[in-house]
């Protein structure tokens, strides 16, 4: 009899078929059995694989289901010894999976059996079976945990799982009263601890530390020998044990009316986990004030730590709270300049802008409010000045034109992300394809959102001369019309681009002639001159209005001069190198409309290097919650890091 299965569909390995086959004999021999009636029969089985008579004979590992639920079937009817190996050549099992020509199977066992089936003594091939490989896919991985001896630890280093000196005493409070109760065979009451036990554990507490610290100190004191400088730092403290062995110090204030343990404060060693605690416990009692005041509570309350200045300090440093109270924004070292600032291009090639302003000049009976928009060059630093009727983004475009008609095309603006900017970038991209764009030749490069310091190139230029031109046009700006500012702002550029880009031969007459902005622009070394004429304050007051125009040109170049060339110096600022921020930094975002307890906290999710690795600017994830129905809602913004303040540092 034969019996025979298809392999499964799904794809499966040689050892589970072979397996499986096994699984297939052992079940047809129990069939044979059972409907035959045959008790005692000597029952053998062959199999081709030693994989599985390595399963069959396993006893030490454990199987994953599918094989061990097989080798349990195979068991439950067989015993391992009567599972023999057979080569391959010799079973005829493999005729049939394998396929032979009719020939060959005429000439194979495949209708005799084995050969070794007819000898009398049925020998048995001695096979040795290897042991199961670890790295088989079929076993369970084994888990060996080994079980550590559990160290005793002393009362100071579990002290060490607590971060609050109240709930530290508390603690040792109720364990002192448990242990009181235990003693006298009485239920402990579940009351809140007293005064007196609290005072107790802190004793306690406070002895502990000192018997693990300071244990020569103490014996010296018990022995009756005076502490010496060169065994111990607590010389000049001249210490003593009181009545409850507590380590306190003997100064000189023993004639003073003061309570004994602010007399006689208790030592405790500096950089101890009990020491931290309290200065956590009095730094906050005090709300979080300095260092000065955080000792003065220490010491106010019986507690003499060493060093206890350095350790007040330390904690300080990494106190969260204060941090948010009093640590400055983060800063960076400065960085080097641009490619457009050194490299040679055409004048406003490379320009940054930005609006100043308002000034209010007279249109009739009106007065209006008007704005300057100012271009400067990267590399030649000369400027240009347009005068905008408003902040819109129809006004700045026309300006825009104006600006690339008189100076020429464009290839970058940098300013900052002012409503006016961004809404003409947009139309750009609206009103033109991307190839169009590229032909204008005008991409637009946005400093992050309150980063002034950024856009130094530009902030600078109208810094020379707002202040000037602010103090000029309160007086008289009520007198101009806009026609008449427009002249004036030109007149004011002239003046500013023809100023000496560098003061080492400016006083020196035999020195070459210091170059200006206006020698780039104009190809003239001539400063551009006024009208012919002398023009009086009294001009103000005419109705030529420009004559008007004129007086005050006059005036903003005697003041500029004055008050520009003697900001030329050089001044140091971010010089150091500081830490980079890095992605998970916990900061705190500074927000000049609201007071510093106000601002909120934020997460770095994202950090901007420049191209010499440090970083500048961030992105924060910041978590809000609306008033209205309680829903929070995150929120990424961009940030320089000027305006962040560092809390806790990422991992």
């Amino acid at each position: 009899m034969g019996k025979a299965r298809v392999a499964p569909t799904k794809v499966t390995t040689i050892p589970r078929l072979e397996l499986s086959a096994a699984v297939v004999a052992a079940r047809t021999a129990s069939f044979l059995k059972r409907e035959l009636e045959i008790q005692d029969l000597q029952e053998y089985y062959w199999t081709d694989s030693k994989v599985v008579l390595g399963y069959i004979n396993n006893d030490a590992r454990r199987f994953h289901v599918f094989v061990a639920n097989r080798i349990q079937r195979i068991r439950s009817s067989t015993e391992p010894s009567q599972w023999r190996y057979v080569a391959s050549e010799q079973n005829p099992a493999d005729h049939a999976s394998r396929g032979v020509m009719t020939k060959e199977l005429g000439e194979s066992n495949w209708f005799t059996g084995p050969s070794f089936l007819w000898q009398k003594e049925l020998l048995k091939e001695d096979i040795k079976m290897k042991e199961i490989n670890v790295q088989d896919p079929e076993l369970k991985v084994t888990q060996v945990f080994t079980v550590k001896a559990k160290e005793e630890k002393s009362i100071s280093e579990r002290l060490e799982r607590f971060s609050d000196w109240t709930r530290v005493v508390r603690a040792i409070a109720r364990l002192k009263r448990r242990v009181k109760y235990r003693k006298n065979m009485k239920e402990m009451s579940n009351e809140s601890t007293t005064v007196e036990e609290r005072k107790e554990a802190e004793e306690f507490i406070i002895s502990t530390v000192q018997k693990e610290a300071f244990s020569k100190e103490i014996k010296s004191i018990k022995d009756k020998e005076e502490v010496k400088a060169s065994h111990s730092k607590l010389h000049k403290l001249s210490p003593f044990l009181d009545n409850h062995n507590i380590l306190r110090v003997g100064g000189r204030l023993t004639k003073a009316s003061l309570h004994p343990n602010i007399k006689y404060p208790a030592i405790l060693p500096k950089e101890h986990h009990v020491s931290r605690l309290l200065i956590k416990h009095f730094h906050e009692r005090i709300h979080h004030q300095g260092r000065g005041m955080t000792v003065n509570e220490i010491r106010a309350n019986g507690i003499w730590i060493i060093g206890c200045s350095t350790e007040v300090s330390s904690f300080i440093y990494k106190c969260v709270k204060c941090r948010k109270y009093r640590k400055l924004n983060q800063d960076q070292k400065m960085g080097d300049l641009p490619s457009e600032r050194v490299e040679a291009t055409l004048p406003f090639a490379y320009s940054g802008m930005d609006c100043f302003g308002p000034f209010c000049v007279r249109e009739g009976r009106k007065e209006v409010k008007r704005y300057g928009l100012l271009f400067t060059c990267m590399c030649s630093r000369a400027i240009h000045i347009e005068v905008l009727d408003d902040l819109s983004t129809d006004c700045f475009l026309n300006a825009l034109r104006c600006f690339i008609a008189i100076r020429g095309n464009v290839t970058q603006l940098h300013c900052d992300q002012g409503t006016n900017f961004i809404g003409a970038r947009n139309e750009f991209l609206t009103q033109a394809t991307q190839e169009k764009v590229k032909e204008l030749g005008i991409s637009f490069i946005f400093n992050p959102p309150a980063s002034s310091h950024m856009g130094g190139v530009w902030e600078r230029q109208i810094r020379t001369i707002r202040n000037v031109l602010r103090s000029i046009l309160d007086q008289s700006a009520s007198r101009l019309d806009t026609s008449s500012l427009r002249t004036f702002m030109y007149e004011a550029m002239a003046i500013v681009n023809s100023r000496p880009l560098s003061v080492e031969c400016i006083n020196d007459p035999v020195g070459p002639e210091p170059l200006t902005p206006n020698h780039i622009l104009t190809m003239k070394s001539a400063i551009i001159s006024s009208p012919p004429g002398e023009f009086v304050r009294e001009d103000l007051y005419l109705q030529k209005r420009w004559k008007r125009v004129q007086y005050l040109a006059n005036v903003f170049w005697t003041r500029w001069r004055k008050e520009y060339l003697l900001n030329l110096q050089q001044k140091s600022k971010w010089t150091k190198n500081r830490r980079n921020t890095r992605i998970n930094d916990i900061v705190l975002l500074q927000e000049d409309s609201v007071p510093r307890n106000q601002w909120k906290l934020a997460k770095v999710v994202e950090v901007t290097p420049g191209a010499d690795g440090r970083v500048r600017k961030v992105k924060l994830l910041i978590s809000d919650s609306t008033r209205d129905k309680g829903a929070r809602t995150k929120t990424v913004l961009e940030r320089p890091i000027h305006k962040t303040i560092l809390l806790l540092e990422a991992e």
